[in-house]
């Protein structure tokens, strides 16, 4: 009989952001710049389509004074869209998918690289799932989050289906979130287990609790962080690779160039 666990998972590339490395790793001095991914992660299960996180709003990008508010704030940090339209349904599209086959969405936090394809759902009901910390924080008010990242015009909209969480909690059969808070006050990351008639086996994305492969292996803290010190950061990257070391499984960093271009290739072989 065929046992619980995801399918197969299809990583996603929504964009790329150039920046200085000390974004992601805390307190270098080398003054390397890196030109960093924008992933979302799509999981097969047995109930349907789960998509963790959802990108760029493009809307923000194509006007200009919009642009300047939101994404003209640092010109050390320049956003790019891989195409011409909505880079969330041109990758959907890609993989042979629409809106209304997404069953639920999980969000690690509401930075904008990461919830500004939220908007989405709240015409198809699919339920989004967050932790209760960090919708509070996002909608707190103003200028706290939008100068930190979090543009509200993604995320503040009543028809969204939100389940929110104080911790730890299952998505899908084989999709589960944990917290790891640090980042941002209600960050999140997730654990995929694959089901033995997929291959078995599965991953732990760390999302922004840990950009870099650097993060994880060195524990060096993340860049960015609310509401706590540098240090504070570890913690979670720690708690992840305990986790990933007692399933057997790989700690995925969250927006590492060559790691991610190197899963998307596997992932391709392994699931054409």
């Amino acid at each position: 009989m065929d046992g619980p666990g995801a399918l197969r998972v299809v990583p996603l590339t929504l964009g790329w952001v150039e920046l200085p490395i000390t974004v992601s790793l805390h307190g270098d001095t080398t003054g390397r710049r890196l030109r960093e991914p924008v992933p979302a992660v799509l999981v097969e299960t047995k109930q349907g389509w789960v998509l963790l996180d959802t990108g760029p709003n493009p809307a923000l990008f194509a006007d200009a004074p919009l642009y300047r508010r939101f994404h003209g704030r640092d010109p050390d940090i320049r956003s790019t869209l891989p195409g011409t339209g909505d880079p969330l349904l041109e990758e959907l599209a890609r993989a042979g998918l629409g809106l209304s086959d997404i069953v639920a969405v999980g969000i690690s936090h509401l930075h904008w690289d990461h919830a500004g394809g939220i908007r989405h759902f709240a015409a198809t009901g699919a339920p989004v799932y967050l932790q209760r910390a960090e919708l509070e924080y996002g909608l707190s008010a103003q200028p706290g989050p939008e100068a930190n990242g979090m543009f509200r015009i993604d995320y503040d909209d009543p028809a969204i289906d939100w389940h929110l969480a104080g911790g730890d909690t299952t998505i899908a059969p084989g999709v589960s979130a944990v917290s790891s808070a640090g980042h941002t006050p209600g960050h999140q990351s997730f654990v995929v287990d694959i089901a033995e008639e997929a291959g078995g086996g599965g991953f732990v994305f760390a999302c922004d609790a840990a950009d870099l492969t650097d993060n994880i292996e060195n524990e060096v803290p993340v860049g960015g962080f609310i509401g706590c010190s540098p240090e504070d950061t570890v913690g979670s990257i720690r708690r992840l690779k305990a986790l990933a070391a007692d399933k057997g499984y790989r700690v995925v960093p969250g927006h590492d160039p060559v790691a991610w271009v190197a899963l998307t290739a596997e992932l391709s072989a392994r699931w054409p």
